[in-house]
């Protein structure tokens, strides 16, 4: 049995917060009773109206419902799959195979468009981690600034999967674990970009503790996360077809390259989260995705493709849509 006096947590989506049993009472928790609803880029609640683009203030979405705080951690879902065959029936009849004919000689067909994206690894150079480095102590100036006295008591650290509360001055020297990443929703598994820990339970995912050590951020600096055009040029060998991306200081952690055989989707942050380059690109040839590669430097981003066929590209990006062929 709990003390009176033992902390708990709070396992109702959207509270989150420690309590005792002491503190507990029947309009204590804010929560919400609903599930998470993701569609058209917007996120927010079943049970309440509020929508938001951005994923950090999707979780700071304050609970719709006051009750009694839950301290028991929901159970995951298990699905029981149901055998097609009877007990008594422990042997099946193979047909015999038909003799193998000579296989006719096809036309090498271009790949789907639609096939499966596989995220293409990537390398920070030296130039660029002396860069972030030096980025990332201008924020720490700029939060500590931005940390004044005029921070209300109660107000939520800015940092995605902090959860912690601005309790007095002693808050400002605690430490910060949050998620560097952006979250990832693919084929009913959740997890962060910057850890990739994966779970199918969405509350188990809003749980996973922060990957990465800093200070808090009470107060967000206003951010113009725009959608930049960026100078962009290509050359190529007989075996590779390197793309060149011109942007300074590109976040690794919050930034995606993934591509299929003639796919290539680009989201690079830099300059601080201040820029984003986002782009699709319809490849003119085949490219093997798990021989790819891409380098990271203080001023540039360069995505290095192999080449399925050794031959030389006409044009690195075709606009028309290629029809698939039955």
């Amino acid at each position: 049995m709990t003390s009176e006096k033992e902390q708990l947590n709070c396992y109702n989506k959207g509270c989150g917060k420690q309590f005792t049993k002491e503190q507990d009472g029947p309009d204590v928790c804010e929560f919400h009773p609903g599930g998470p609803i993701f569609h058209d880029a917007y996120k927010g609640w079943s049970c309440c109206k509020k929508r938001t683009t951005d994923f950090t203030e999707f979780l700071n979405i304050k609970g719709c419902t006051k009750g009694y705080h839950n301290p028991e951690k929901p159970q995951p879902q298990v699905q029981s799959v149901e055998s097609n065959y009877d007990d008594d029936d422990v042997s099946i009849k193979k047909e015999p195979k038909p003799p193998r004919e000579p296989n006719p000689v096809k036309a090498v067909e271009r790949p789907r468009s639609d096939e499966q994206m596989v995220p293409i690894p990537i390398t920070v150079g030296a130039t660029l981690k002396d860069a972030i480095a030096k980025l990332r102590k201008m924020e720490v100036s700029a939060t500590e600034n931005a940390n004044s006295d005029e921070i209300q008591l109660g107000t939520c650290c800015k940092r995605t999967s902090c959860g912690k509360a601005y309790e007095g001055q002693e808050s400002k020297n605690e430490q910060c674990f949050y998620h560097a990443g952006t979250a990832v929703f693919h084929e009913g598994m959740k997890y962060w970009s910057c850890c990739q820990k994966k779970t199918s339970n969405f509350d188990d995912f809003l749980k996973q503790p922060g990957c990465t050590k800093g200070v808090h951020l009470w107060i967000k600096a206003e951010e113009n996360n725009s959608t930049a055009v960026c100078r962009h040029d290509w050359h190529q060998t007989a075996s590779y077809a390197v793309l060149t991306v011109y942007c300074k200081v590109a976040d690794p952690d919050t930034s995606t390259i993934a591509a299929n055989q003639v796919q290539l989707v680009l989201s690079i942050k830099y300059d601080g989260g201040r820029g984003v380059f986002k782009k699709e690109i319809t490849l003119e040839g085949a490219i093997d995705p798990a021989r790819s590669s891409v380098k990271m430097l203080g001023t540039k981003v360069e995505i290095k493709l192999r080449k399925m066929e050794a031959f030389s590209w006409k044009k690195f990006e075709i606009h028309e849509k290629v029809e698939q062929l039955e």
